[in-house]
């Protein structure tokens, strides 16, 4: 929460795959209370400090439904009820973040969306055939970890310091994706893709233009697709995956100095909207 101050909105924290809100979102929720917004999060099942089988999404609309029941009561207490809904998600949050959006498409006022898991790169996506037989073999060993994958600690965090804090945090998952939840990701992508005219409301899409994670390109076809009338895409050259917490410090200053003035503008206390801005 912001110090002495009424929030000027609230914030709902969407966190990555196998990160959780308390210690690893920890540094975004502050600077953006810093910055006079109330900013509230919750763990996925599996994730973090919530209970469940670790790293275990065998329906993605249950997640999505945890969310959405957390946020909208937080949202519904009184001294809420007149204050701005933003969504915030990284990567698979920001997968959460258009679900949320297309499970009530008038409810939330905003969203800012970083590296966001909704299209799977052409050259990355599966044979019709292999997609078969993972779904038989899910429905078999759903919680086996054996889906390959490399390293996303390496490849997500630029910054060496910021890896090591992630591999010795108790609560963020390491392991390789379990059958079920590789499944699930993948579903998931696929049909946000086919979906991304659905997206309406207010956003700011950002992506690091070396992320080696999800294809810049994926956040560039959002923007280009979603039929939002106020929508801005902001690609960093030379950045990696995780921009609000793996990338230099001088980075993370930029990428945040541009979340709060978007933020601002439209809670009414900037002078003028950037509205289909592509930067």
């Amino acid at each position: 929460m912001p110090a002495h101050i009424e929030p000027k909105g609230l914030i709902f924290l969407c966190h990555g795959y196998g990160m959780e809100c308390s210690i690893s979102m920890r540094g975004c929720g502050i600077r953006l209370a810093k910055a006079g917004y109330a900013v509230y999060g919750i763990d996925y099942e599996g994730h973090g400090k919530s209970s469940g089988l670790e790293c275990y999404i065998p329906n993605f609309d249950d997640l999505v439904n945890d969310c959405s029941d957390h946020f909208t009561n937080i949202s519904e207490m009184e001294e809420n009820k007149k204050k701005k809904r933003i969504l915030m998600g990284e990567s698979m949050g920001g997968a959460v973040v258009l679900l949320l959006h297309r499970k009530k498409p008038h409810y939330w006022d905003m969203a800012v969306i970083v590296a966001p898991m909704c299209k799977i790169a052409d050259e990355m996506k599966p044979h019709p055939v292999l997609i078969n037989v993972f779904d038989r073999l899910t429905r078999l060993i759903p919680t086996w970890k054996i889906v390959p994958s490399r390293d996303i600690i390496d490849a997500a965090f630029r910054v060496p310091e910021i890896r090591d804090e992630i591999r010795s945090n108790p609560l963020c998952y390491k392991g390789r994706p379990r059958l079920v939840t590789g499944s699930q990701l993948m579903k998931v992508s696929l049909d946000l893709e086919t979906r991304l005219e659905e997206v309406s409301l207010p956003f700011l899409v950002m992506h690091g233009g070396s992320d080696t994670v999800i294809c810049p390109s994926v956040s560039k076809l959002l923007y280009e697709t979603a039929s939002s009338s106020d929508k801005t895409f902001k690609l960093y050259p030379g950045m990696w995956h995780s921009l609000t917490q793996g990338e230099l410090p001088d980075n993370i200053d930029i990428v945040f100095s541009d979340i709060v003035n978007w933020l601002d503008q439209r809670v009414g206390l900037g002078k003028k909207l950037d509205a289909g801005k592509e930067t």
